[in-house]
């Protein structure tokens, strides 16, 4: 929901004094309400020139006394079922008032006690603990939150920064809690071998569930149970969001699914991801598309599955197949790679400004050289790469079937300087580990097998296939170039000691606002091929290079 007042300069170093470590939350009694924090009482009715004086609207930073103060008043009103008092506090009343009504009305929850922790600047932690209750059947429920005052720009006012998160962590604009029986009975995910998969065991894997319930809960056999869960809005269903539970209060019986999940491979992956901040990594099996391991740093969004991040160098694979396919380039013919180029208006360069003079493409490839693209984009109708990624890759189409919701990749038409740019994986190009390691894959099976989770054969649901297949002679230079690439080039160090049969490009994708690029690593090693993305990771080679490189040594 969008806010209706803007807001402006936030914090102070100082901090409220404490009751045991805790703001004091008043409860009961006479409890302080917005009137008496704001103003009100004799004062109002002063009718002197200096009180109808207009107030100077307060500026800079918000004192410790004016956060403690604006939390405490919205936090005691919300838990004394003070609703519109509670709002008021907040710079977004409708919305909040909303949400608020629905707290009790929808997700049926009373008796919430709401503990405020020791502030951080302008932020303040509390916990909630509070009663659900459905017909006949109560479960007590406790998390975490956090809050955020800011000064109302037009009369420097403190007010609670209102977003859903507030009300619960998990939920989004335009979501809401519900308690009732649950929409899709729950399922028991099985890997590969029969085991069970949880999102406790592999934390990666809670959103995966949440979306493997939505899609076979009904069609497993289950029995839907009682529960309090977030329901998804619009907003969250057009990014593929599953609604999510949070609380089971009777439980129902599930239905089995298997995946294509090794649990091996898929604790690997875990362990990868853990060792750096917001770090996606997808692994599959490049004859057929089973996918063997999804991670991600955070566990409450599938970057791996549902990302859309500019690829950077990595998109170079699909550029050569498409350069190689029209006789603009062939591994071990020469091939320019200038300093710079420039098309469309726009100036290009290479990585601290190199050149190679002389060189083959092949070397161009491997040392990653933009020019060496970037030159050929005049030779290029606009649609030339939208059509490879589509046709060759099955990417761009928005028709992928693994089992749970992914995004499958974008390569829109450009054309001048974003024509250029889209060859080297910027511009309008958005895609995601699991996109890359199916190029990977497609590289190394010779054409494209649509990833999947769930086998087809379990709903009968048709898989995605491309419209054509390269020459035996583009996919062999391909393999060349990749091959070259881990053994000599930016990959080397990556994928020292997997080969013979490996391929790997690097990628580095500058992002506006962003002091570090996205790095990005895409590889195959015998039938297996993998990608991840470590966002502001620098250099690919460095950052998600290890993680894919460990997994295929770890599945290999």
């Amino acid at each position: 929901m969008g806010k209706r007042r803007r807001v402006a300069e936030r914090r102070n170093s100082k901090r409220p004094a404490m009751v045991g470590g805790m703001i004091a939350v008043v409860v009961g009694g006479a409890g302080i309400g917005v009137y008496a924090l704001y103003g009100g009482g004799a004062a109002a009715d002063d009718t002197s020139a200096a009180a109808a004086k207009k107030p100077a609207v307060k500026t800079g930073p918000l004192s410790a006394t004016e956060v403690t103060t604006a939390a405490r008043s919205f936090l005691t009103a919300w838990q004394q079922g003070k609703v519109t008092q509670a709002a008021a506090v907040t710079d977004d009343p409708a919305a909040a008032t909303a949400l608020l009504t629905g707290y009790t009305k929808d997700a049926r929850i009373t008796g919430a006690t709401l503990t405020a922790g020791t502030p951080a600047g302008d932020k303040v932690p509390f916990a909630v603990k509070g009663t659900v209750t459905f017909e006949k059947t109560s479960k007590p429920v406790a998390y975490d939150s956090a809050l955020t005052v800011v000064r109302r720009t037009e009369d420097g006012k403190p007010l609670v920064d209102w977003h859903p998160s507030v009300v619960h962590p998990a939920l989004a604009d335009g979501d809401r809690l519900v308690t009732g029986e649950a929409g899709d009975p729950p399922v028991k995910a099985l890997d590969r071998d029969g085991g069970e998969l949880t999102a406790k065991t592999y934390p990666s894997l809670g959103t995966v569930l949440d979306g493997l319930r939505e899609k076979y809960g009904k069609k497993a056999g289950g029995t839907a149970g009682v529960e309090l869960r977030v329901e998804r809005g619009k907003a969250s269903k057009a990014k593929k969001s599953s609604d999510k539970t949070l609380l089971e209060l009777s439980k129902g019986t599930p239905g089995t699914v298997k995946t294509t999940l090794s649990p091996s491979l898929q604790a690997a992956a875990e362990k990868q991801v853990a060792s750096r901040a917001r770090a996606s990594v997808v692994v599959t099996r490049a004859s057929t598309g089973e996918i063997l391991a999804v991670a991600n740093s955070n566990p409450n969004f599938n970057t791996a599955f549902q990302g859309s991040l500019a690829p950077g160098s990595t998109m170079k694979v699909i550029t050569s197949s498409l350069l190689i396919e029209k006789d603009l380039a062939s591994a071990d013919k020469t091939h320019p790679c200038p300093k710079f180029f420039s098309y469309g208006g726009w100036k290009f360069q290479n990585d601290d400004k190199f050149e190679i003079k002389g060189g083959t493409f092949k070397a161009s490839f491997a040392r990653s050289c933009n020019t060496a693209f970037i030159s050929q984009a005049g030779k290029l109708d606009d649609d030339s790469l939208t059509k490879q990624a589509q046709q060759v890759f099955g990417l761009s189409l928005n028709n992928w079937a693994i089992g749970v919701p992914t995004f499958d990749g974008a390569v829109p038409v450009q054309s001048a300087a974003q024509k250029a740019a889209e060859l080297i994986g910027q511009g309008g190009v958005r895609m995601n580990p699991l996109n890359m390691a199916s190029v990977a894959a497609t590289v190394r099976s010779g054409s494209f097998h649509q990833p999947y989770l769930v086998a087809p054969s379990v709903d009968d649901r048709t898989l995605a296939k491309a419209a054509r297949t390269m020459s035996a002679k583009t996919v062999s230079q391909l393999r060349e170039l990749m091959n070259y690439t881990a053994r000599y080039g930016t990959a080397a160090e990556a994928m020292s000691g997997l080969g013979p049969d490996y391929g790997a490009k690097t990628g580095s994708a500058e992002v506006d606002g962003q002091k570090e690029a996205n790095g990005w690593f895409t590889a195959y090693r015998g039938d297996l091929a993998a990608a991840g993305v470590v966002q502001q990771g620098g250099h690919g080679s460095e950052s998600a290079g290890p993680i894919v490189a460990a997994l295929l040594k770890a599945g290999g």
